[in-house]
């Protein structure tokens, strides 16, 4: 809501889209990574890593 308010209350303020995958483009490596595993732990799986010759 504060975002409307905002952009109703100054006649100057622009909405910038962003993009769709501004935030995915955004995000850490390592963040990702341990989101990934999080979200399969929880589904019962057990993730081990291997990296990628």
């Amino acid at each position: 809501m504060s975002i409307v308010w905002h952009l109703l209350s100054d006649p100057d303020a622009r909405f910038h889209d962003l993009g769709a995958d501004f935030h995915d483009s955004h995000i850490k490596p390592d963040r990702k990574k341990r989101t990934h595993i999080r979200r399969l732990e929880a589904l019962g799986y057990r993730v081990i890593l291997q990296p990628v010759a």
